[in-house]
């Protein structure tokens, strides 16, 4: 559990502190920038996001957004935590509307330091892979701004990150999304989001219902089953329905 809730949350944030989107990364979709436009475009970048931003973001201000984010799951009721698992409905009869918190100090009373700890040294690698990263990231938005603005609009965007004021916006503008503000905003989401997890989940299944169910490997050809072991990297004979499976245990 703890570590699903950590790679939950670090997904989050990560999500949050990405400027660009997936459909911008893509370069088999992306037009080709004009190289004037992308040399206009470079300063205006240098100034949103200057050399090191992932680091400084990451290394204090993200910290601290995990550690309340953590603190907002650690008063979930451990009842809500278990339904959003799937655990079923008559299952729940009876559980207690304790917290994890509560719960995890009595199995694990280092439960909150243990997962501070961890969350700390895997934010700690994470900062290390997007400081590495993060040139690929400032070219692709700077290219992303030469395709959206042209050299007459990035000179005035320019020219007003020049000014005193501009300045203020162009340094700030990065970390604004964890102003603490904000922060205590996205902490009391998480409940909420979490509550709303077995609905949507629900509502998926249900959109789904008219397709036909995924194949087993029994429905697959032989010319299917050989491909699909080449892509797994086992043998033909190793694939089996897995419904099968604990039947084949047993006998």
């Amino acid at each position: 559990m703890r570590a699903a809730f950590r790679s939950f949350l670090i997904a989050l944030a990560m999500g949050g502190a990405l400027p660009i989107t997936q459909a911008q990364a893509d370069s088999t979709v992306i037009a080709s920038a004009d190289p004037a436009r992308v040399a206009a475009a470079r300063p205006v970048v240098d100034k949103l996001f200057p050399v090191g931003t992932y680091r400084r973001m990451m290394g204090g201000t993200m910290s601290k957004m995990m550690d309340s984010m953590i603190g907002g799951v650690m008063k979930m009721p451990i009842a809500q935590i278990a339904r959003i698992s799937g655990v079923p409905a008559d299952k729940l009869t009876g559980m207690s509307e304790a917290s994890l918190e509560e719960v995890s100090t009595i199995v694990d009373p280092h439960f909150r330091e243990r997962t501070k700890l961890g969350m700390d040294a895997m934010m700690g690698g994470m900062t290390d892979l997007m400081d590495g990263f993060e040139p690929n990231v400032r070219g692709a938005l700077t290219r992303a701004y030469a395709r959206k603005f042209d050299v007459r609009q990035l000179g005035e965007i320019n020219a007003f990150f020049a000014t005193p004021t501009g300045n203020r916006f162009a340094s700030d503008y990065m970390s604004m999304m964890m102003d603490p503000d904000i922060m205590s905003e996205m902490q009391a989401l998480m409940p909420e989001m979490m509550k709303k997890i077995p609905d949507m989940a629900e509502k998926a299944k249900k959109a789904t219902e008219s397709l036909p169910p995924p194949r087993k490997a029994s429905d697959l050809s032989d010319a299917e089953k050989t491909k699909l072991a080449q892509l797994l990297g086992i043998k033909s004979s190793d694939l089996k329905d897995s419904a099968a499976q604990p039947a084949e245990g047993t006998e």
